[in-house]
């Protein structure tokens, strides 16, 4: 019967596409990488998906963030998230966490209920946790290093972690992950050399925050706020996105 999903299903088959409806995937981070990666496991097929993420829409988001808009400013990510993403599909199960994931908060999930995890945070400390915790409960994982202060969408590639080079996010992580014993990790990275952005006040979140009121972690606590584009973030999120179906399908 013809759907949604019928050209996905001209390209997997039936079987893979009942693959992915019984699939539950958790994405933590619903930014700019986040979000493309959540809205295009739901257009794949994805039966259920868990959206972690405790921030608001920012006005600074609309240049790369998928769910941000003029309205949608002031509104949580997941919850502007959840209600697009039930537009594409209305049968899919979406959970909503609005929570800022880090070791102190990794007890509230089960990993272990999760099919694959696409980790789309910015703190080194959550992306180590989140590792930790997936391989101890054995399921697959994707990473998306650094993608901020970079203009090229085509330097990205999909390897393991200690086959990584460049991207200084990657070379913090491989450390890390060696220290703890862990042998290897997905992830999608940029070969770009970072571009130092201007350093201009007048439109830095660290001298105009307009941050919604009840931000806890604003842009002002930074060491530097990153510069970001349309094209780079959305192209890691697809990558991620693509990854986790081809995996889900083998």
């Amino acid at each position: 019967m013809l759907n949604q999903f019928s050209r996905t299903e001209l390209l997997l088959g039936k079987e893979a596409l009942k693959k992915l409806e019984s699939s539950k995937v958790a994405v933590f981070g619903i930014g700019g990488v986040g979000s493309y990666t959540a809205e295009a496991l739901v257009r794949s097929g994805i039966g259920a998906i868990d959206l972690i993420d405790d921030d608001r829409v920012c006005l600074t988001n609309i240049n790369r963030q998928l769910f941000a808009t003029r309205k949608t400013v002031g509104q949580y990510k997941v919850d502007v998230a959840q209600a697009r993403l039930y537009e594409i599909n209305p049968d899919v199960k979406i959970t909503v966490h609005k929570t800022f994931y880090m070791p102190e908060t990794a007890d509230m999930f089960d990993f272990t209920d999760y099919d694959y995890i696409a980790d789309a945070i910015d703190t080194v400390t959550g992306k180590i946790s989140l590792v930790m915790r997936a391989d101890a409960a054995k399921t697959p994982i994707i990473s998306s290093m650094g993608a901020g202060n970079k203009l090229d969408p085509t330097a990205f590639e999909v390897t393991d972690i200690y086959k990584t080079s460049v991207c200084p996010l990657a070379r913090v992580m491989r450390n890390e992950l060696r220290r703890r014993g862990i042998k290897k990790l997905k992830v999608v990275y940029s070969k770009e050399k970072p571009i130092v952005p201007f350093e201009d006040m007048s439109i830095s979140c660290k001298t105009n925050c307009i941050c919604p009121p009840g931000t806890e972690r604003k842009c002002t606590a930074r060491r530097q706020v990153p510069g970001s584009s349309a094209f780079v973030p959305p192209v890691a999120g697809l990558i991620m996105a693509g990854e986790i179906i081809k995996d889900l399908i083998k």
